[in-house]
């Protein structure tokens, strides 16, 4: 029992991080459907992928510059900022919720000054998380930064890019995901980066007892040694892309019509189904990768993840819908 456990141990619980990443992410997508923090006006603007796969490229090229040039605290940096703002949408509405409650009556007649007052605790919340992360950066506090830092960006993105949208940016980027591990290579340059630097796009999932991410050697160095590998990583991009489509099925398959025009989304059973029969259907991609994972040799997640993410999608929408429109005509 005990070397089943140490051997497939990890995948379990990488797969359970992946799965509450995206939950997370359904949930938080509803009231920030409400309050409105859509990205985009329209989400069905096929330009949106084509701009996001760009900047992509873009931005895994600056990242590499400065990793060569050894300037690992502009990334530390980057990373680290971008998660505090990420990490302010995630609070935003529970804090607000909280500050709501509190103020009890008093809320209208100083609307204002608590709305400062959430303004402040909300940086605040996120700021300090964000120091916990440069102070103390071990595996358990990126990760449970990283579920957090990713259901928000899954969130507002699945509630902003339409099915279409989503489809491309999916395929597009599993072609670059493929390329960049098993041509260029640079993806795994790539992942030593932010692992020196403990930054939470990056989960880690311990193989031994008493692991400690500070202590991480370069992945390059240990595959080329061979060496027993210790914990398990995945980008948080394997989650992120294939949640998306999750919270966009959930969210774009339920239009809310007026005079015969789409006004606005609400989930229902439908859509809800729709998105969980996504989700299986990314499970079964995490399952085959983990297959090839457990062989030793870093491997390409988007290629499976996102194939299998669009295939449940297909197949969930047949099923309940009856149709082969897949939500885009």
């Amino acid at each position: 029992m005990a070397s089943w456990f140490d051997k497939y141990g990890s995948v379990i619980f990488m797969g359970f991080i992946f799965v509450v990443t995206i939950v997370l992410a359904m949930l938080l997508s509803l009231p920030f459907m409400d309050s409105g923090y859509q990205a985009f006006e329209d989400p069905n603007d096929l330009t949106i992928p084509v701009i996001y796969v760009i900047f992509i490229l873009l931005f895994s090229g600056v990242i590499l510059f400065l990793a060569k040039k050894k300037k690992l605290g502009f990334i530390q940096a980057l990373v680290l900022f971008a998660s505090g703002m990420a990490l302010m949408y995630v609070f935003a509405i529970p804090l607000g919720w909280i500050v709501a409650f509190l103020a009890g009556n008093n809320l209208y007649f100083y609307y204002d000054e608590i709305g400062w007052i959430h303004f402040l605790l909300t940086i605040g919340f996120s700021a300090f998380l964000v120091w916990i992360l440069y102070k103390y950066p071990e595996w358990y506090v990126v990760d449970t930064l990283g579920i957090l830092v990713g259901a928000g960006i899954i969130a507002i993105l699945g509630i902003s890019l339409g099915i279409l949208p989503i489809f491309i940016l999916m395929i597009a980027l599993a072609i670059y995901d493929a390329i960049a591990v098993y041509k260029t290579k640079h993806m795994i340059d790539l992942a030593d980066s932010v692992i020196e630097k403990r930054l939470p796009v990056v989960l880690v999932v311990p193989k031994v007892k008493n692991y400690s991410l500070k202590k991480q050697k370069s992945i390059k160095k240990s595959i080329k040694g061979d060496t027993k590998r210790e914990a398990m990583f995945m980008g948080l991009g394997d989650i992120v892309f294939p949640g998306i489509l999750v919270v966009s099925a959930m969210t774009f398959l339920a239009p809310i019509y007026e005079g015969g025009e789409v006004v606005g989304w609400s989930p229902t059973m439908d859509s809800i189904g729709v998105a969980i029969c996504t989700l299986i259907g990314a499970m079964v991609g995490y399952s085959i990768l983990m297959h090839y994972v457990m062989k030793g040799r870093p491997q390409a997640g988007l290629p499976l993840l996102n194939s299998g993410a669009i295939l449940g999608f297909a197949i969930g929408y047949f099923i309940i819908f009856q149709d082969f429109g897949l939500g885009i005509w």
